[in-house]
Parts: C-alpha cells; structure tokens; sequence
C-alpha cells in the first residue's frame, strides 16, 4: 500500500508531517489519524530504542501515513538495523561531502551496488514476498534522505547532488546556522540568502527537497516537496498554553 507521502511526491503535491520524539505508540498513530502525510521517527535527537521505532511504524501501517526514520549518524552498521524495519525513507544526518553521501546510499542498498547486510524479516513482511521480488524493490526503497546542515555541505552541494541513489534532500536550517556561528538566529539575512540558494539548486537539479523546522510559507515559496513543521510534544505544549490562555490563568 503506498502512502500518502509516496502518493503527494508522484503527483506534486507537498506533504506534511510531524516529528515523533515520545515513545507511546498512539503517538504516531493519533498523526496519521490526523491526516499527516509522514511521521519523522527522531532515532538521532529522541531516546527511541530500535524496537521502539519498529513499534512506530507498526503503529503507521494502515494509516496511509509513511515513517521516515532519522538515524544517530551516517554508519553502515547503526543504518542497517533501522532498514530491515521497513521505513518508507532514512534520514542521514550531517552529510557534507559526496564521498559521505554516496556511503550513505551504499549502506541503504544490497550488493552489488551497496553494502547493505541481509537480514530479511519485516521488510519482505516476513516472508510472504519473493526475496528476489524484495531485492529488486530494495534498489530504490527505503528512499534515502540525506541532510544538508553545515557549511561545509553547502560548499560541496553540487558534487553532493552528483551523487545518484540520493531520495530527498533535507536541509537543517538550525545546525547550518550554528555552523555559521549564529546557532538558530533563524531570521538572519545571510542564513536566509544561503537557504535560498541550497533550494534553489536542488530544485534545479530536480531533487525532491525537504525541511524539518522554519515558516511553512517561505519554505513553500523555496519549493519544498515535504514539510515536518509540527512535533509530538510541541503539539502538546502549544495545546495546553492555549488552554490556560483560553481559561483566562
């Protein structure tokens, strides 16, 4: 079954989705009740354990709504253990040179055009697919989602997008403004130019572009293809403010 973000991406239409940092269950699953289009399962920032995030995506199934799964760091061994739970993208933090992103597709696809470990289970729904047929759709899938969040990357953006079996690119505006020394100074005129032009030239090289943070409006103005603008407990936070707002305490 595809989902809706699968679904928006063939057809062009922009999807969005909320970044998943607790560990209860309903979480993911009250998201894709709720409509959204792709839950970012935070495995880098969040204390989800591999079980826990295998829970998340059982959660998500029947849903519609994907599971994009963030990973601690671009290791082949910390990245394999996450693509045999069958997220429908991996996201791979800190990638700033071609050499570091063509490992990351290597570590997402099995030889011989990758280095991908064997250990089919739930990715080939526990054997009722073909393991050939599930090979074969393994050369494209989980779609590899790298980030670009340092200056550095963005030096190395146009070898970077050279890179074939590159998914997504996904930019983290708030570690590329620490890298400019003006950690999360979000309105700044050279962070914002900088941001207009790494968009610029992934939309020119017809890459599928994605955000985690920032103003949903300017960053549909930059031509993002998916949006992760909402968290677990920001959502939960943000209600009950307004709750005592609205109670008048």
């Amino acid at each position: 079954m595809k989902t809706r973000f699968e679904e928006n991406l063939k057809a062009g239409r922009i999807s969005l989705g909320s970044v998943v940092t607790l560990s209860d269950l309903a979480v993911s699953e009250l998201a894709g009740d709720c409509g959204m289009d792709f839950c970012w399962i935070d495995a880098e920032h969040a204390p989800h354990t591999i079980a826990g995030v295998k829970q998340h995506l059982i959660a998500l199934r029947g849903t519609g709504c994907a599971g994009l799964v963030r990973v601690r760091a671009n290791d082949p061994m910390l990245i394999k253990p996450y693509l045999d739970l069958a997220p429908t993208g991996i996201i791979i933090p800190m990638v700033n040179t071609a050499e570091q992103a063509a490992a990351a597709v290597a570590a997402c696809r099995y030889p011989l055009t990758g280095i991908r470990g064997c250990g089919v289970c739930r990715a080939a729904r526990y054997g009722a697919e073909d393991f050939f047929d599930y090979v074969k759709r393994s050369e494209t899938e989980p779609m590899v989602i790298i980030q670009i969040e340092h200056v550095e990357a963005v030096r190395n953006l146009d070898e970077i997008l050279d890179v074939p079996g590159i998914g997504s690119i996904c930019i983290g505006p708030c570690d590329l403004s620490g890298s400019m020394g003006i950690l999360n100074q979000m309105e700044d005129e050279k962070l914002n130019a900088l941001l207009d032009e790494v968009c610029a030239k992934v939309k020119a090289r017809g890459r599928i572009l994605g955000t985690a943070a920032g103003d949903f409006p300017r960053w549909k103005a930059r031509g993002v293809d998916w949006f992760a603008g909402i968290s677990d407990w920001g959502a939960m936070a943000a209600g009950l403010r307004a709750f005592r707002r609205g109670c008048g305490l």
